[in-house]
């Protein structure tokens, strides 16, 4: 029945997005907004700082950190993967791989951290004390972080392949093979395991479904379709991972839309004409999108109405935003976390976080923030007290 109807789903999408036109015109060529100071800014404490290896180097890597069971882990390209405490910052332990890691870090529920390589090696280290428990090749460069679940690990890697393998031994169990567009923006969504189902934004402005067990392609339907006359014109990647909170589905694509479906029936619930390429927060009420200007809007998770929206940030290179219990996060391209208000959007609190730009979406937990820089700082904040 639910794979039944997110297959309903995708076929709604489809035909709602002929309705949305490309509306992405070289916004991210605008000059950065200088910041102005903060009214009466919130308290923001520094839990603790560590250095993870050399970061992202001077790649464009969005190694997005993991968190699970009070632990957080982090990967560096120069192969270094560490487990913290997630309170204390304290290092539980720490893998040098020696491998030049470009995605990750992923997580299993059998208890595994999952990153991969610019040489297609994907590396699972248990999460207990970061020994290797197997190692397994696939195609070509890994950029995304693995993903897992019902005992299937599934990798995504740069030539248009997606890679199955099994959780317990890194076998190879499924491959599918979809084609990629000329000319692209460097990084893949991470694919999404939900339901039985790999769900992943494709390069071609494609939403794709696969079956979990097996790999067999459910559907693979236009989402934004590609316009202009040269292939820069043309890109339409969907790079940021899909939400599900609840039974609905949020997702966000460049030069694409904003849209949340119902997983149960397959109905779009609504959908918003805004680009993004940074991605989307959820929390119980509201939606939160870095648009292509990087400006931040919120919306109504129930019905899609803007609530509020901040243009101060405008031009400075937004991550994703992530929603803590009382606040928005977002981080920018000078190193710097900036705390909104999820009432108003008003900024009510800023940080230097890191040296370096912060292209990784940051994560929370309750009031913390963790936020890991391109240079390798990874740090961990509380607003409010």
């Amino acid at each position: 029945m639910i794979r039944r109807a997110f297959l309903l789903l995708i076929l709604v999408l489809s035909a709602g997005c002929s309705m949305i036109g490309g509306w992405f015109s070289s916004d991210n060529t605008l000059p950065p907004a200088e910041l102005q100071t903060v009214a009466q800014p919130i308290g923001v404490q520094q839990l603790w700082e560590t250095k993870v290896g050399a970061g992202a180097k001077d790649q464009f890597l969005r190694l997005v950190p993991a968190l699970a069971d009070g632990r957080i882990y982090a990967a560096s390209a120069d192969g270094v993967v560490m487990a913290l405490d997630a309170l204390t910052g304290q290092r539980l332990w720490e893998t040098n791989t020696q491998l030049p890691i470009t995605g990750g870090v992923g997580l299993s529920e059998t208890g595994l951290v999952l990153v991969g390589t610019s040489k297609g090696q994907v590396v699972a280290l248990q999460q207990e004390n970061g020994q290797e428990a197997w190692r397994a090749q696939v195609s070509s460069e890994v950029l995304a972080p693995p993903r897992a679940g019902n005992g299937i690990v599934v990798v995504r890697s740069g030539d248009g392949k997606f890679t199955g393998l099994d959780a317990r031994t890194g076998e190879r169990r499924w491959v599918y093979v979809h084609s990629v567009p000329a000319l692209s923006l460097r990084g893949s969504a991470p694919p999404l395991v939900v339901q039985g189902l790999v769900v992943a934004g494709l390069d071609s402005g494609k939403l794709l479904v696969l079956s979990l067990d097996k790999g067999l392609p459910l559907t693979e339907k236009t989402i934004a379709a590609p316009r202009g006359r040269t292939e820069i014109e043309r890109m339409i990647d969907i790079d940021s991972e899909p939400k599900v909170v609840g039974d609905t589905l949020y997702l966000a694509a460049y030069r694409g839309s904003v849209a949340a479906i119902d997983m149960r029936g397959g109905n779009l619930v609504w959908t918003r004409d805004l680009s993004s390429y940074a991605g989307l927060a959820v929390d119980a009420g509201q939606v939160y999108v870095s648009d292509d200007t990087d400006a931040v809007i919120a919306l109504d998770r129930r019905s899609g109405g803007t609530l509020w929206k901040q243009p101060e940030l405008t031009g400075r290179r937004l991550s994703a935003p992530v929603a803590t219990d009382d606040y928005v996060v977002v981080g920018d391209f000078e190193g710097y976390l900036h705390w909104l208000s999820k009432d108003s959007g008003r900024i009510v609190g800023r940080v230097r976080a890191a040296s370096a730009s912060i292209i990784t979406p940051p994560i929370a937990a309750g009031n913390i923030v963790f936020v890991y820089g391109k240079g390798g700082t990874l740090s961990a904040f509380r607003a409010g007290g």
